[in-house]
């Protein structure tokens, strides 16, 4: 009989440690409706709303950002295929909040109200950001 060289794992073990991992998810300083500024990459300096934000992989999609080419097959006779144009998503870290007062990108910081309420604050003018209508 052959000795076994590699001790057997507990496969069991295994999969829920890579599925836990899989669904953790990340807090995003912006969020939906939100007006962004690009500030790295080849979009840098564009502005645009957040249309979606996907927490799980701390990726945000903004309008008219980030523009790719997707070939796409027509699925049926009426539907026409060919190269289509859409926003991709790309890294939350890469925007940076609007200012509503100033117009200028700032940076973000939570509150407390009186009442309990959280609000979004600039840091830039100190001023408190409305969240954006879902």
């Amino acid at each position: 009989m052959r000795v076994l060289k590699y001790r057997k794992t507990n496969r069991n073990r295994l999969t829920t440690d890579r599925h836990s991992a899989n669904a953790e998810r990340s807090s995003v300083h912006v969020a939906k409706g939100d007006t962004v500024r690009v500030m790295r990459g080849d979009d840098k300096g564009k502005e645009g709303t957040v249309l979606r934000v996907f927490t799980k992989k701390n990726r945000v999609l903004v309008k008219g950002v980030n523009i790719v080419k997707k070939h796409r097959r027509a699925t049926s006779a009426e539907e026409e295929g060919g190269i289509r144009e859409m926003e991709a998503p790309f890294a939350a870290s890469n925007v940076m909040l609007i200012d509503p007062k100033s117009g200028k990108p700032t940076r973000v910081k939570a509150r407390t109200d009186k009442d309990g309420t959280k609000e979004r604050v600039s840091v830039k003018s100190g001023d408190s950001i409305p969240m954006a209508s879902r």
